[in-house]
């Protein structure tokens, strides 16, 4: 019972709009969300339970007569009669006619009838709550729903809970990739360059929240080098400000040759990516072969850094256990799912299932998403007990058309959503320890 979600989708009507021009009131939302919770407290104790509190309430988009709703809610907290639990909405068909109010139709404008299926839907609220049914209400036995958990906590204690290859993750590990290989300064002002710039970004992402610092390294003047002389003087700027890890790129760009992509394994880092395929990379292609693969492998083992398995397509993640199998990389393993990638597996939560499914439960992962799906792909993966990238590399938006001012405004939402799930950030030196990691500094 405990991860899976239930879900329903409707319509407002016009008699949900509530004021001038369709626009629908909240209170048809969070009806819905009730509706939901019912849903799951029947299915956890065959009872409908009560509706105690809202925790927090956020509406993020209007939503008008027309429009079609679908909304969420997940079980994340047990208590002895408590439930708590997390709801989302998302707008997934607009009515157009909310574009043009009080406007005749004609050749230039849309009927009253016309809609689209969006292909983005919007989130237009989000809310976590309590619900309460009494022990004497409750008809079905507790391990039913929590195999294998202790009978509960004391009365109105609530335990965090989540599914069972997880249970011990409530430490979640941000990764902060603040540079990049393809991002340039006429896309953003915030992308930091020098060596005292990308120090002074990791650190107030280290505030933030990120334990991991994910590295490529730009001249002066911007171009992408992976010269071991240029990694250096950024390493040793940014562990002047900060104790993150931090985890150059072997992936370097596309078109360098295998020597020049490892040249950052000279500063002996503690942790390094490992590309674990050839994808199309946009208009290019990323050419990783599998004896390539093995070479950049060695090359890390021998800098005395752990690999970070990059996987873009099913098919890395097969490659990546194959090489654990070989012995070219050493457990504990850490998976890193690059998705959204023009010509790769897309940003979709069936993907990132299918990709989790083939991790063995001994080992950690994370996920990193491209645009407009990094926050929702980020945050679905820390649902699922995973870890998540941030950063100007994937993403310079922190919201619909505005710039963010650095990765760590990324850094920062991500670690707020983890903690209002129960889930904390791990700092640096507790990050070292759920990935294996000796510490090199």
């Amino acid at each position: 019972m405990i991860g899976v979600r239930v879900a329903l989708r409707v319509r407002m009507s016009a008699h949900d709009a509530h004021y001038a021009g369709g626009l629908v009131d909240g209170a048809r939302i969070l009806g819905l969300f009730g509706d939901l919770a019912t849903e799951l407290l029947i299915r956890l104790d065959g009872d409908e339970g009560l509706f105690r509190a809202y925790e927090t309430v956020d509406f993020l988009a209007p939503v008008y007569a027309g429009d079609f709703v679908e909304a969420t809610a997940e079980l994340t907290a047990v208590g002895r009669s408590s439930r708590q639990m997390r709801f989302e909405a998302r707008k997934v068909i607009s009515n157009l006619r909310a574009d043009w109010p009080g406007v005749e139709m004609d050749s230039t404008r849309p009927a009253p009838s016309a809609a689209e299926v969006l292909e983005d839907p919007i989130v237009v609220a989000r809310a976590t709550g309590t619900c309460v049914v009494p022990a004497a209400l409750q008809r079905k036995p507790r391990e039913l729903y929590l195999p294998g958990l202790p009978a509960g906590p004391e009365p109105g204690a609530a335990a965090i809970v989540t599914p069972p290859s997880t249970r011990s993750e409530s430490d979640v590990i941000l990764t902060a990739a603040i540079v990049g290989a393809e991002l340039t300064r006429a896309q953003t002002p915030y992308l930091p360059l020098t060596p005292e710039e990308v120090a002074d970004e990791a650190a107030r992402c280290r505030e933030a929240g990120a334990a991991i610092i994910h590295l490529h390294v730009r001249t002066d003047d911007g171009n992408n080098t992976q010269s071991a002389e240029r990694f250096a003087q950024v390493i040793e700027a940014i562990r002047r400000k900060c104790d993150c890890i931090i985890q150059p790129s072997t992936g370097g760009a596309v078109g360098m040759s295998i020597e020049e992509r490892c040249g950052p394994l000279a500063c002996r880092p503690e942790m390094a990516t490992l590309n674990c395929g050839t994808i199309n990379f946009g208009d290019e292609v990323f050419v990783n072969s599998r004896p390539d693969i093995r070479r950049i492998a060695e090359k890390i083992r021998n800098a005395g850094a752990a690999a970070e398995l990059e996987c873009y397509e099913v098919g890395h993640v097969a490659e990546g256990l194959a090489l654990a199998s070989e012995g070219a990389v050493t457990p504990p393993l850490h998976f890193q799912f690059v998705l959204g990638v023009k010509g790769a597996i897309p940003a979709r939560e069936d993907v990132l299932l299918l990709m989790r499914s083939l991790v063995p439960p001994d080992a950690s992962w994370g996920v990193a998403a491209l645009g407009r799906y990094q926050q929702p792909l980020t945050e679905l993966a820390m649902r699922l007990g995973g870890h998540a990238r941030l950063g100007l590399e994937d993403n310079i938006y922190v919201g619909k058309g505005v710039l963010a001012d650095g990765s760590s405004p990324l850094v920062a939402r991500a670690a707020a959503y983890a903690r209002s799930m129960g889930r904390q950030p791990a700092d640096p030196p507790r990050a070292r320890v759920l990935l294996g990691l000796g510490v090199n500094l």
